[in-house]
């Protein structure tokens, strides 16, 4: 049959290819975004079924694809990131804006901090006046990322009269006496902490059938145990503050889609998780919110499609703005939520995908 998902799928494959995708296939058959076309079947001939040879066939662009497999690359393997240039006031002629979105005065920890989107989101609370702890597996990243946002920060705010405080700190976020060692070092170093981003995670694509059960404990552990261990951890300390707090999950667009056509996806669990913990905190003026990326463009997202250049179409072609993310569009979501701008905003899933989930 041919759906009202296929029709819009057939249509946006006529625009052109603007980004990225954030898995790499193993090994993989060329993807064509090539239009459906109607089956020509009668109603007795029974239900179409995908043709790996004729992609056109009715619901193949709604399907995973086996052959897409993705392992993620050790930590040697992943480039470094930069911090944004260019996101302060040199310049750039500010206008005033809500004194409610200023983090002036906030300590900020965001974990898995030392590269791609966490580093931003960073850099973006530095930028909006928070001092920051960046918390990776990573120490030694961390901390040359600590020192190049202050030097960025420097030359983006030259009459600044105050430099932030960065630091960086080692967690893995899985390991529950880890994490508390690390909030212990980062309260010792900052002397509190006020909001939180739960940045660390990756994504692995394997059949559900043939993915090891280790594999699958480990991306458990990071994307989810790793969030709730973080987020605990600071609401006890927030409590014994008597403090309000703000805590931004990061999630994915996958946690309201499946995608296609690689397999599989554990943040629906973190979406879930923050609406859960939004409701049991509230009463200590503690907010829990989520943002859910779509597909963004870091610097390993376009090294994998460097290798991989047929997989823009298609994954371009199902975004409405037909083109991936940028890291720093990242940036002022997580600022909003952070701040007393949002201060009635909790529970909430904020979805930066381009459109993405709602064709």
């Amino acid at each position: 049959m041919f759906t009202l998902r296929a029709f819009r799928t057939a249509m946006r494959t006529a625009r052109p290819a603007m980004g990225m995708c954030a898995v790499a296939p193993a090994a993989a058959r060329p993807i064509h975004s090539t239009p459906m076309r109607r089956s020509t079947k009668s109603e007795n001939d029974g239900p179409d079924t995908a043709d790996p040879e004729h992609p056109e066939t009715a619901g193949s662009f709604a399907r995973t694809d086996a052959t897409v497999t993705v392992e993620y690359p050790e930590d040697h393997e992943l480039p470094s990131s930069a911090p944004v240039e260019g996101a302060g006031r040199a310049g750039v002629q500010v206008y005033p804006t809500l004194a409610t979105f200023s983090l002036q005065g906030k300590v900020g920890v965001v974990t898995g901090g030392a590269r791609g989107l966490g580093l931003v989101m960073g850099q973006g609370m530095v930028v909006s006046g928070a001092d920051l702890a960046i918390v990776d597996l990573n120490k030694e990243e961390g901390i040359k990322q600590a020192e190049n946002i202050i030097e960025t920060f420097k030359a983006d705010n030259p009459n600044a009269k105050k430099l932030p405080k960065v630091t960086a700190h080692y967690a893995d976020v899985g390991d529950p006496e880890s994490v508390d060692a690390c909030i212990a070092e980062i309260i010792k170093e900052h002397g509190k902490i006020d909001n939180l981003v739960t940045s660390a995670g990756f994504t692995e694509n394997f059949e559900a059938t043939k993915y090891p059960i280790d594999r699958m404990r480990k991306l458990w552990a990071v994307n989810v145990d790793g969030t709730y261990l973080f987020a605990t951890a600071v609401a006890r300390h927030l409590m014994e503050r008597e403090s309000k707090g703000s805590m931004v999950f990061i999630g994915s667009m996958s946690g309201s889609i499946v995608n296609v056509p690689q397999p599989q996806a554990a943040k629906a669990a973190v979406r879930h998780l923050a609406a859960s913990l939004a409701v049991e905190w509230a009463h200590a003026g503690i907010r829990v919110n989520c943002i859910s990326p779509g597909y963004m463009l870091t610097a390993l997202t376009q090294k994998i499609l460097d290798d991989n250049p047929d997989l823009k179409e298609k994954w371009t072609s199902l975004i409405p703005q037909g083109k991936m993310g940028a890291p720093e569009d990242l940036m002022g979501p997580v600022t909003f939520l952070l701040s007393n701008a949002s201060d009635y905003v909790t529970g909430a899933d904020l979805r930066v995908d381009g459109g993405y989930t709602v064709t």
